[in-house]
């Protein structure tokens, strides 16, 4: 007997671990985000194209579920900020190949591009989206490997997600690719778009190969 309330004892306890782990209130919506950053706010799935010195690559960008980093996104192509752009930084793996793109704040033209555009913020925030939930959570990374599972969009061959700049905000101009699934990052990066046409292309991407331009398919 003592042993069967031992073990429901446990059960309970886990179902509580698990439903604390995955409440999780949205103080402030995509909205409000968009106007403290002085954008407007996108909630349709957007294709775009990167024309690069290997070849073209299509991506499709997840603005129902990334509204806030997609809409960044799509200002910084409309400001022509990643026209004749080097990938800065290419990381090799046996299993998996990281293709880094942007504006790094190293860059001159990082602070340049800021002063023009009148923004003063290198940071927006974290974007994660769970399948059961409306709107996308802010400036949280996933605390369980149970959370994960909960997630809409993981690391897949072709995802695109910006570069983190703290612990729980994104790059607003940096992003990189990836060329495998990654589960160990899942729920820790704004995955915001992936590459439906032209794969081949990231893979043969070498750091010393450039973006011509970005073109966002009307």
């Amino acid at each position: 007997m003592k042993k069967n309330n031992f073990l429901k004892a446990i059960s309970f306890i886990q179902v509580l671990f698990f439903a604390t782990a995955c409440s999780f209130k949205n103080e402030i919506d995509s909205n409000s985000f968009c106007q403290k950053l002085k954008f407007s706010c996108t909630q349709n799935n957007k294709i775009i194209h990167f024309k690069t010195s290997q070849g073209d690559i299509e991506v499709k960008l997840f603005g129902k579920d990334n509204p806030v980093t997609v809409s960044n996104f799509l200002e910084n192509i409309d400001n022509n900020i990643y026209r004749n752009q080097k990938f800065y930084k290419i990381i090799n793996y046996p299993q998996i190949k990281f293709i880094h793109g942007g504006i790094n704040p190293g860059n001159q033209f990082y602070a340049e591009r800021n002063q023009t555009l009148n923004k003063t913020s290198p940071s927006i925030p974290l974007e994660i989206k769970f399948k059961e939930e409306i709107k996308p959570r802010y400036n949280y990374e996933i605390k369980t490997p149970y959370e994960s599972k909960k997630l809409i969009n993981t690391f897949e061959n072709g995802s695109l997600a910006m570069v983190k700049s703290g612990k729980n905000k994104s790059s607003s101009t940096e992003f990189f690719f990836v060329t495998n699934k990654i589960p160990e990052l899942d729920g820790r990066y704004s995955i915001f778009g992936r590459i439906i046409k032209g794969i081949d292309v990231l893979e043969r991407i070498k750091k010393e190969d450039y973006i011509k331009e970005v073109q966002i398919s009307n």
